[in-house]
């Protein structure tokens, strides 16, 4: 399917792919049947789509591996980069609730050991085995700026976690995700896309100079960077890009290293408390007991922000795969309703037993997976064990946070292919002035702001494609895009979100 009949769709939001004549008859048979081993093909990249295509996943149903899906070598990148980055991001969301809680550094690690052991579970249960196509439930990196606020209004994090899971799965059951994403046009997308890549390099970035100075060694950062750069072009050209990753975690640590940045593992072997009443004890863990029907009150509107935002962070996951896949892998996509489903228990479950963790879609492992042309279901696997390996053995988490390893792997592996991918949906059709007005809309306030007025003035034909606009229904035109900008930006309104107002509650002024 072309990404300009994917965005062109009308508001169905489980469409039927066109097939081609010999769809059906190329593919009789199982996964197993259809298999072949990379020696019957030309090249490595022949064989990799070949297996895209061949993917038969089954919802709420087993899927075995080798019986409906194998582990290639490739699987193993985006294993690494999800990894990575789940150590980062749980880390700031723990960290960002600990400070204000007065909770020290101590907490902080056992919770991320104790997320880690969480989530791979989850990974097998959901990506690994009954929901293959939905996405590995990650980190709500965008909900970190607003925790502060939250603590400081006085939210509960397991009463903040179970309204998220709540409206989630309120979304997930009601195709409300994949609706939006399906009025989402090229353009808007393209332009998300474009923003998250650009704010995301500049501050990873940023934070390199920031640690390089810290330690006096400020050409270290410089020197990392550059060479990062080269390492990157030079594996573009050779069509190696999966291979980015490892390449530059290996060549920015080694490097730093090499010129004299400090290092050394601190994080020893050991297991976190696995008891929920430790968590939630009024005296242990997070110091708070159990939440009160105010503070579910207090936590509403950021959690129903929180679950807005999914969608477009969602739809650029998926489109993403969708420019990265060959033609007739339909099937493989990530389903977004699917991971809406997943995200949701799985912060549901977390929240209960005491994890710091606010989930969405997890970008450092379906970026990497998509550039490496591989499936959810095998890397998801091997991302659940070495969350494990990592979470129990503790050294891995010193080198995962060390800044010119976490840096780079983020850069190379999530915030780059998300600039490559917005310009390669911007650069053809009447795409570049919706793109443009989501980069400057996310800029005054939010990406989630950004797409949802966005989404109002493309759907209504005022920017972006006339004929698209006028083949829309009317629910699709206007009353659904509107209905969601206005629910988002009052509820941002509501928590003192908007640039220069004030919130209008006083109980989350700040």
């Amino acid at each position: 399917m072309s990404s300009d009949k994917i965005f062109a769709s009308g508001p169905n939001p489980n469409p039927q792919p066109p097939k081609s004549p010999d769809y059906d008859n190329d593919l009789q048979g199982n996964y197993a049947d259809l298999h072949k081993p990379s020696t019957h093909f030309e090249s490595r990249d022949a064989y990799l789509n070949h297996e895209l295509q061949i993917m038969q996943p089954k919802r709420w149903r087993a899927n075995l591996p080798f019986r409906d899906y194998r582990f290639e070598y490739e699987d193993t990148i985006p294993a690494m980069a999800a990894t990575i980055g789940k150590v980062v991001m749980v880390g700031a969301i723990a960290a960002t609730f600990a400070g204000p809680l007065g909770l020290g550094d101590a907490f902080v690690l056992e919770n991320v050991r104790y997320e880690l052991l969480i989530v791979s579970f989850f990974i097998i249960l959901f990506s690994g085995f009954f929901l293959p196509t939905a996405n590995l439930a990650g980190t709500h990196g965008p909900l970190i700026p607003l925790i502060p606020i939250v603590v400081a209004a006085g939210g509960h994090p397991m009463a903040f976690g179970l309204l998220i899971g709540a409206f989630g799965l309120l979304l997930a059951i009601s195709k409300g995700g994949s609706l939006l994403a399906n009025l989402t046009s090229r353009g808007v997308c393209g332009g998300l896309l474009l923003y998250l890549g650009f704010i995301g390099t500049t501050s990873q970035v940023k934070n390199l100079f920031t640690w390089a100075e810290g330690i006096g060694m400020a050409h270290i950062a410089f020197v990392v960077i550059l060479l990062t750069i080269i390492l990157y072009a030079v594996l573009e050209n050779f069509q190696k890009r999966w291979l980015a990753v490892p390449l530059s975690c290996l060549l920015g640590g080694g490097m730093a290293f090499a010129m004299g940045a400090p290092f050394a593992f601190k994080t020893a072997p050991g297991m976190p408390n696995m008891n929920p009443m430790y968590w939630w004890g009024e005296n242990t863990g997070w110091m708070l007991g159990l939440p009160t029907v105010e503070s579910f009150i207090v936590v509403l509107p950021f959690a129903v922000l929180a679950v807005a935002m999914w969608s477009p962070d969602f739809l650029g996951h998926q489109v993403f795969q969708k420019i990265s896949y060959p033609k007739r892998t339909e099937r493989v996509l990530m389903d977004i309703d699917d991971t809406m489903v997943s995200a949701s228990v799985r912060q549901v479950a977390g929240s209960i037993l005491g994890g710091a963790n606010f989930t969405s879609s997890w970008g450092t492992y379906i970026v990497p997976a998509a550039i490496a042309k591989r499936p959810i279901p095998a890397g998801a696997i091997l991302t659940a064990l070495f969350c494990v390996v990592a979470g129990l053995w503790g050294y891995p988490m010193d080198l995962a946070i060390w800044e010119p390893v976490m840096c780079v792997a983020l850069i190379v592996g999530v915030f780059i292919p998300l600039l490559e991918a917005g310009m390669e949906m911007t650069r053809e059709g009447k795409t570049t002035q919706s793109a443009a007005i989501v980069v400057f809309a996310s800029a005054l306030v939010n990406p989630a702001f950004g797409w949802s007025i966005t989404l109002v003035l493309d759907n209504l034909g005022l920017i972006g494609s006339k004929e698209r606009s006028a083949n829309l229904s009317k629910m699709s035109r206007w009353i659904i895009p509107v209905v969601t900008f206005v629910v988002l930006t009052g509820v941002m309104a509501i928590v003192g979100m908007l640039p220069g107002i004030p919130a209008l509650l006083p109980n989350f002024r700040h």
